[in-house]
């Protein structure tokens, strides 16, 4: 009796170390993609934005002209949007597959469902799950949706992408009102990722499993 007694506490001592399955493939995958597509949106938006660093509202908008916001930037009018604009446009849609990969098996695993719905048992904390639905489910959408609206090749097919948000200057505003919502968000969830144990989050993004109890 005694003897079953110890191995059941071994084994339970042992399990709060053991490494715990925490990420699929599909999700680490996609997630590494996304985070350096989403640098490569951070890095080629800012070249675009230094080639004219105002916001409009409406269908035209240039120097000038009354402006909604002049941003604290300096005017860079040469040299670095042509690559910004291929940067933007390729990681933009790097971004869009890897994202969509995610959703489906997210759907198809019952990853949402699982682990970031309020009736579910999550790892997650409510606050955290609500804004991981957010940026999923209408961030990242809205920041697609206004930059097609952006694109004359695709407004000029649907028009109504970019006539619902009032124009292409509400789009390019509304758009960088969207992408500083997410990098907000990238800052808070690297901050989260350190406060709740760096190297065990790493571990568990890079191979799949975290240990239990580890920070």
């Amino acid at each position: 009796m005694a003897e079953s007694a110890y191995f059941a506490r071994l084994a339970i001592r042992s399990g709060d170390l053991e490494a715990a399955a925490w990420h699929s493939a599909v999700v680490r995958v996609a997630h590494w993609v996304n985070a350096l597509s989403f640098l490569g949106l951070l890095v080629s938006g800012i070249a675009i934005l230094l080639a004219h660093p105002r916001l409009y509202w409406g269908e035209t908008g240039a120097v000038g002209m009354p402006s909604l916001l002049d941003l604290p930037l300096p005017f860079v009018l040469t040299g670095q949007t042509g690559w910004g604009r291929y940067l933007h446009f390729l990681s933009a849609w790097i971004c869009v597959i890897a994202g969509s990969v995610y959703v489906i098996h997210g759907l198809v695993a019952r990853h949402f469902e699982r682990d970031f719905l309020p009736a579910a048992e999550p790892k997650y904390g409510s606050l955290q799950r609500l804004t991981y639905l957010a940026v999923v489910f209408a961030l990242f959408p809205l920041a697609i949706w206004t930059g097609l609206a952006m694109s004359p090749a695709i407004t000029s097919v649907f028009p109504a992408v970019v006539t619902i948000l009032g124009g292409q200057q509400s789009a390019r505003t509304m758009h960088f009102c969207i992408a500083s919502l997410l990098v907000v968000f990238l800052f808070v969830h690297v901050a989260m990722v350190c406060a709740t144990g760096f190297k065990n989050q790493m571990r568990g993004m890079i191979t799949g499993v975290r240990s239990e109890g580890e920070e």
